[in-house]
C-alpha cells in the first residue's frame, strides 16, 4: 500500500493504493474532514464500492446463469489499484480484470478512480470501460466518512444534513439483515432537513431517493459545512456505526441497491445495476467542498 498526496491553495488530500481510498481531506492549516478510521468504531474511512453496492442474498449472486461469491460492497475495496497519473492537483487509479476479480465477476474491464483537485472542490470520478465481449452489469457508490462535529467545539447534535432544494423524499427501507424491504414517505424538517442524532443509525443507514443531488453537513451554530454533490446517483445513505456515538457520518452516493434478503440477485435482472455495452465506457462524478 502506498499514499499519494494532491493538494491545492486550500485542501491537501492522500489516497491509498489499497482500494484507491481517500485517506485524508484537510485545510492546509491542518484541519482534518474525513474520518481516520478508528479500529474501535469503524476501520474504513471512504471505500470505493464496485462492481455491487452491499449485501448480496447469501452473498452470491448469477450472471450469464453461473453463480459466483462477492462480499459486501465489491471487490475494489480490497484489491490495490496502480497509480498511474500523479499531478500537482490529479490523482489517477486503475485496476484491470485479473484472475481475482474473474473469479468474482467474469467480465474483462478497466476501473479507473480519479481525484482532482478543482478550485478548492474535490473531483471523484469512476470511469469503467468495458473490454469484454459481453454486457457488463454493475453497481457502485462512494462511502466517505467526515468527521462530526467538523468543529470540536460543537456536538455532533449540533448538525444537520441540509438538501440544496425542499423535496418529498422516499426511504429505501430495509430488512433486520440490513437487505432492501420496500420504500416509504419520509420527512425532513422543512422539506430539507436532517438532524443528526446517533439513534438515527441504530438500524443502520438511512437510503433515501427522489432528493436534489447537492446536501451540506452544516451547523446552525456557524463554522465550516461540507458539501457532498452526487448529479450522477440517484440514491444517498447516511450511516454510522450502529448503537454507538460514534463521531463522524458517512454520505453514500449509490447508482444502485443492495440485493433482496430472499432470494438470489441476477444481474441481468436488476434493473438499478448499469448496462454497459461491449466498448463503451461510463463515466460518473461526485465531489466534496468544504465551505465556510
Amino acid at each position: 500500500m502506498m499514499i499519494y498526496t494532491i493538494s491545492d491553495e486550500k485542501l491537501i488530500v492522500e489516497v491509498s493504493s489499497l482500494g484507491a481510498e481517500l485517506h485524508s481531506i484537510r485545510s492546509v492549516d491542518g484541519h482534518e474532514y474525513l474520518w481516520q478510521g478508528d479500529p474501535n468504531i469503524w476501520s474504513g474511512r471512504a471505500p470505493n464500492l464496485f462492481p455491487f453496492v452491499a449485501r448480496l442474498h447469501g452473498g452470491v449472486y448469477s450472471l450469464d446463469g453461473n453463480q459466483f461469491e462477492m462480499k459486501i460492497h465489491g471487490f475494489v475495496k480490497s484489491m490495490e489499484l496502480n497509480c498511474v497519473e500523479h499531478q500537482d492537483n490529479l490523482l489517477v487509479f486503475e485496476l484491470l480484470a485479473n484472475a481475482e476479480t474473474l473469479a468474482q465477476y467474469p467480465r474483462m474491464f478497466r476501473f479507473v478512480v480519479k481525484y482532482e483537485l478543482k478550485e478548492n472542490k474535490l473531483e471523484i470520478s469512476y470511469i469503467v470501460e468495458n473490454q469484454d465481449s459481453r454486457t457488463m452489469f454493475f453497481g457502485l457508490g462512494g462511502h466517505p466518512g467526515f468527521n462530526v462535529p467538523i468543529d470540536p467545539e460543537q456536538a455532533f447534535e449540533d448538525y444537520s444534513v441540509v438538501f440544496s432544494e425542499p423535496c418529498r423524499p422516499k426511504r429505501v427501507i430495509f430488512s433486520d439483515r440490513v437487505f432492501v424491504d420496500h420504500c416509504e414517505d419520509y420527512s425532513l424538517e422543512n422539506d430539507t432537513t436532517l438532524p443528526l442524532k446517533h439513534d438515527l443509525f441504530d438500524n443502520d443507514a438511512i437510503v433515501l431517493t427522489n432528493v436534489p443531488h447537492s446536501l451540506l453537513i452544516t451547523s446552525e451554530k456557524g463554522g465550516q459545512s461540507i458539501r457532498v454533490e452526487f448529479p450522477g446517483m440517484d440514491y444517498v445513505g447516511f450511516w454510522h456505526m450502529p448503537k454507538m456515538e460514534a463521531p463522524y457520518v458517512c454520505v453514500e452516493p449509490w447508482v444502485s441497491l443492495p440485493g433482496d434478503e430472499y432470494k438470489e440477485t441476477v444481474f441481468e435482472e436488476k434493473e438499478d445495476l448499469i448496462r454497459l455495452e461491449p466498448g463503451k465506457t461510463y463515466i460518473n462524478t461526485w465531489s466534496v467542498s468544504v465551505e465556510g
